[in-house]
């Protein structure tokens, strides 16, 4: 049985529910899921999973939120590498670009990503919740 961390920022509410919807994806893949909020997750806990998704909304000028999400991300960047991730988020405008460079900044890191980057505008819909169970089915 695999084991896969879900570790997200929320401010809204919208990015916990597509974490929620990856956690039930990987459950039911069989995967054991253990759910983070950012300030419980650290790079101390990287090697205790097989697979990580992680989520944050985009925020300001599409970045990842800046004083709690990013420098935790940040932290685990150096074990990464050859690491199976997920990455989801919501957004309220733009165009998803902070996640288009965020995959492109966890390749570079040598992380292994299962699927491309799970967006939706503001609360996830129905496709959006069925992406996010997608993507944990890929980690588990």
């Amino acid at each position: 049985m695999s084991k896969v961390a879900v570790v997200y920022w929320s401010s809204t509410g919208n990015t916990e529910s597509m974490a929620n919807a990856v956690a039930e994806g990987a459950k039911a893949a069989g995967a054991e899921v253990t759910t983070f909020e950012t300030s419980d997750f650290s790079t101390d806990k990287v090697d205790e999973f097989d697979a990580i998704a992680f989520g944050c909304p985009a925020m300001g000028d599409e970045v990842l939120e800046e004083d709690e999400f990013e420098p935790m991300f940040s932290s685990c960047e150096a074990k990464l590498s050859g690491k199976k991730l997920g990455l989801f988020g919501s957004y309220g405008w733009g165009d998803g670009e902070w996640m288009h460079n965020w995959e492109d900044k966890c390749k570079e890191d040598g992380a292994v990503l299962v699927s491309d980057g799970v967006i939706c505008q503001d609360e996830p819909d129905d496709d959006a919740v069925e992406s996010c169970k997608a993507l944990g089915k890929a980690l588990a």
